[in-house]
């Protein structure tokens, strides 16, 4: 199940699970993914207008649980995407033990 818990504005599109940037600006980006159960490697990228920003991966085949977290300050157009990308593995039990926030830090 996936929730949104603050989408002042709607620019984050649940359906898709895509930010559009309402204006030009330097924004705020940061992501917390937790594998469950899985001896597989999961990376997970931020994807900014279609391409691989930043990433982070976990890979410990010993444990039950692992996060894997980044974050990043972009500059963004209007209109420009963000959303997140599982590049490698899956995600047993979901998204629901992941975290994805971002937020406009200085309009330009």
């Amino acid at each position: 199940e996936r929730d949104v818990l603050v989408n002042i504005g709607n620019h984050f599109d649940l359906a898709s699970s895509i930010f559009v940037a309402p204006r030009k600006g330097i924004y705020s980006f940061s992501f917390h993914v937790v594998k469950v159960y899985n001896r597989q490697t999961i990376q997970v990228s931020l994807m900014q207008n279609g391409y691989p920003v930043i990433s982070a991966f976990a890979g410990d085949q010993d444990v039950t649980r692992e996060a894997a977290s980044n974050g990043v300050l972009l500059l963004m157009e209007k209109e420009d995407t963000v959303h997140l990308k599982l590049e490698r593995g899956n995600l047993m039990g979901g998204w629901k033990y992941s975290t994805f926030s971002g937020f406009l830090v200085f309009p330009l």
